[in-house]
This record gives C-alpha cells, sequence and structure tokens, in this order.
C-alpha cells in the first residue's frame, strides 16, 4: 500500500460565522461554507475575511490528503486526528466529495507535520 500523501495549503485562514455570504470573495482558491439550521460558517483565506463576519477566529494553517478518497475507506481522519490529539494538537477538519482538509493553528503546525511524517505521512 503507498503511504498516503499531504499537501500543504501555502496561506493563512480564518474560520468565522458569518450573517449571509454577500460579503464572500468567491474568487479565492480555497473558502468553505458550512450552513445548518444554527449558524452559517466560513473558512476562508484570511486576508479575505468578509467585513459582516459575527464571529472570526485567524491563524489557521492547512494540508489536504491527496487524491480522491473512496467512499469506502474507513479510518483516515480518524488516524490523523488520533496522531494530532495523542500530541495536543487540536484541528478543524473540512471534508470536501473529493477529500479531506486538515486546519491546525499557525504556532501547531510545524509539530503536527513532524507527528505525521514521523508516523509515515508523506508531506507535499
Amino acid at each position: 500500500m503507498d503511504k498516503m500523501k499531504l499537501k500543504i495549503i501555502d496561506q493563512d485562514f480564518s474560520i468565522c460565522k458569518v450573517a449571509d455570504l454577500s460579503q464572500v470573495d468567491y474568487s479565492d482558491e480555497f473558502y468553505f461554507i458550512d450552513k445548518t439550521d444554527e449558524e452559517l460558517s466560513l473558512v476562508c483565506n484570511t486576508d479575505l475575511v468578509p467585513k459582516n463576519a459575527i464571529e472570526c477566529d485567524n491563524g489557521w494553517r492547512a494540508f489536504r490528503i491527496e487524491g480522491v478518497l473512496d467512499f469506502s475507506l474507513v479510518g483516515i481522519l480518524s488516524r490523523i486526528s488520533t496522531l494530532l490529539a495523542e500530541n495536543n494538537i487540536g484541528i478543524f477538519a473540512v471534508s470536501t466529495y473529493n477529500t479531506d482538509y486538515i486546519l491546525v493553528k499557525k504556532e501547531n503546525f510545524d509539530e503536527a507535520i513532524n507527528v505525521l511524517e514521523r508516523n509515515g505521512y508523506v508531506i507535499k
């Protein structure tokens, strides 16, 4: 089995709660929107946080699991989150149709990458 590859996303992210989507910059390469009956959340480039953000947490970095993950695969995100939790590193995970993105606070990012490399992950 090939080693799992992770790709670092080279930008700073913010996690926000927004009033509505009217001020979201959709031209950015990465942004994630989640809507529930209780909130509207946005993960975006820190430089592009909309002015109508109600709450915002800055200082996140991200990496993604490379390739398209088959829905039958089990435990990929769980293994990464467990390894990082064992090293007192919290995450914010976002899943798309193809793969998972893991965000880590900037001050813990280098250690997170080191932990994953020591456990057989290939970082690009």
